[in-house]
């Protein structure tokens, strides 16, 4: 019994152990799976982020490049459109070589032909002063024989009997010849009036390129500029003209060559000051509203002038900039009103010798357009005016005012010559401009040393700011007739010696006295 039961522990025992193996075995060959799909799990999720990493990367790459493609074509896009308005700039420099040099050409052969002309001039000037030398000598040698003196006792008589006579004729022919004129002159109106006023054409401007606006304080200064100069950066870009801050108290000072943005600039400055807001957001806020304002005043002003001289077919770009010169001075003139006035001025002298009244008065209007534009393109305003005029297609007539005014081209038509006495006389009527007490005060004394500066002339006083000169000569050594020539030679010399506007009125005044003691 003991044996069986032995027996049967022992069995159970091995078949215990047996199936604890084979268990064992088992669970180690289903951990060995786990474990491998596990581990080829990982392997492919690794293998699927490198893959991705890779993709991703190749798309970051191409982002990139397309990113440097993009920027790249831009650059050279901007490259390119720089060249291209270097181009066009380099073209028009080129055209406006092109035509100075035709023009150069053109006076060099005039200058030729002049010459030419001069030389054969010359030539038969010398041969009849050969001839008359000869004369000459041949006289003096029978005068000498007849009079019995030697030869500087008689070129010495012979010139004080010359020069007395010659005083008292040329005295004697001008006194004559005023008087005939003034007994021609209505028959003359036409040419003398031409030729009279060109005279007074006038070709020197100065004009002013600042504005200033007074500041209440320091503080208020401090705001305009802005912390490290925000503001004062923000408003010069957005208005496109220089602030100048210096360290004079209360002012600060608007700098533009352009007028008109010059005036925006100014106003839009008082503007923000007033308000006491001053930060970049409402600098341009202030500044487009400005702008718009004097935009619109700019348009206005030039139709009221249009309008007011009587044309009402004027191009929208021309009233536009002939608004613009109400911003524009010259010598403290206003040119837009200057425009007015020598339009009118340029209409009467046409309807006084027969000619179109509006169209004269049109070409006054006109002249002086170039100005609204001369900070934008190169050359006087003359030529940039008539070039205008040109391209909106105004008749001859205008674009030669308007080039000619300051004999600056050849004049082909009477109304150039109107005009240019119009500008003058409208620059040099009384309390038009002013000048600088020192230019003044140069002007005065060069009048009085080129009066003075004849033989019998006592005392020379320039009066009426200029306008006239008055000669007192003395009596003794001129007789009225001389005295008339003397006034004749100084006002000729005052015309060619020295620049003035408008016209100087010459007085000599010759006094006898006699004086006796009643004893």
């Amino acid at each position: 019994m003991e044996n069986s039961q032995l027996i049967t522990m022992t069995i159970v025992a091995v078949t215990s152990i047996i199936l604890t193996i084979i268990v064992l075995r088992l669970f180690d060959r289903f951990y060995r799976s786990g474990a491998e799909r596990l581990a080829k799990n990982i392997i492919r999720r690794a293998e699927n982020d490198v893959k991705n990493k890779i993709r991703e990367a190749d798309i970051a790459a191409k982002e990139k490049a397309i990113r440097l493609k993009e920027d790249t074509e831009k650059s050279f896009a901007s490259q390119r459109e720089e060249l291209h308005e270097r181009e066009r700039m380099l073209d028009k420099r080129q055209d406006i070589l092109d035509k100075q040099s035709d023009d150069q050409r053109k006076q060099e052969k005039l200058v030729e032909n002049t010459q030419r002309k001069l030389s054969e001039r010359l030539a038969e000037t010398d041969r009849k002063n050969v001839e008359l030398t000869k004369l000459i000598d041949k006289e003096r040698v029978l005068l000498y024989e007849a009079s019995g003196l030697n030869r500087e006792e008689a070129s010495a008589k012979l010139l004080f009997l010359l020069e007395r006579d010659l005083q008292s004729e040329a005295g004697s022919m001008i006194m004559r010849h005023e008087k005939k004129m003034k007994e021609a002159c209505e028959t003359m109106t036409r040419n003398v009036l031409l030729l009279a006023l060109q005279r007074y054409a006038s070709s020197h401007t100065v004009e002013t390129t600042t504005a200033s606006v007074d500041i209440p304080n320091d503080e208020m200064k401090g705001r305009v500029i802005g912390r490290e100069g925000r503001n004062i950066r923000a408003f010069e870009k957005a208005s496109g003209t220089d602030l100048l801050v210096d360290d004079t108290p209360g002012v600060v000072v608007v700098s533009c060559f352009d007028p008109v943005r010059r005036e925006i600039s100014r106003m839009a400055l008082v503007r923000l000051i007033s308000d006491g807001r001053i930060h970049p957001g409402r600098i341009e806020e202030i500044i487009n509203k400005t702008t718009g304002e004097v935009n619109a005043f700019v348009i206005k002003s030039g139709k009221d002038a249009a309008q007011e001289v009587g044309i009402f077919d004027l191009d929208d770009r021309l009233i536009e900039l002939l608004g613009r010169l109400y911003y524009r001075t010259s010598y403290s003139q206003n040119v837009l009103k200057h425009c007015i006035e020598v339009a009118f001025i340029s209409g009467s002298i046409a309807a006084q010798l027969g000619l179109n009244e509006k169209l004269a008065r049109r070409c006054g209007l006109l002249h002086d357009i170039g100005k609204s534009a001369d900070h934008e393109s190169e050359g006087g305003h003359p030529k940039i005016g008539a070039d205008l005029l040109k391209r909106f297609g105004e008749p001859a007539e205008v674009v030669g005012a308007a080039l000619g005014h300051h004999d600056d081209a050849r004049i082909e038509n009477p109304y150039t010559v109107i005009v240019a006495a119009a500008d003058a006389c409208s620059a040099s009527r009384p309390g038009a401009r002013r000048e600088s007490l020192e230019l003044y005060n140069k002007r005065m004394d060069e009048l009085e040393t080129v009066a003075a500066s004849f033989s019998g002339v006592e005392q020379a006083f320039a009066i009426q700011a200029g306008r006239e000169v008055r000669v007192m000569v003395n009596a003794a050594q001129l007789t009225d007739e001389s005295a008339a020539k003397v006034c004749r030679d100084i006002a000729k010399t005052l015309t060619e010696k020295l620049k003035f506007p408008g016209e100087i009125k010459v007085t000599v005044i010759r006094e006898t006295r006699f004086v006796e003691t009643a004893k």
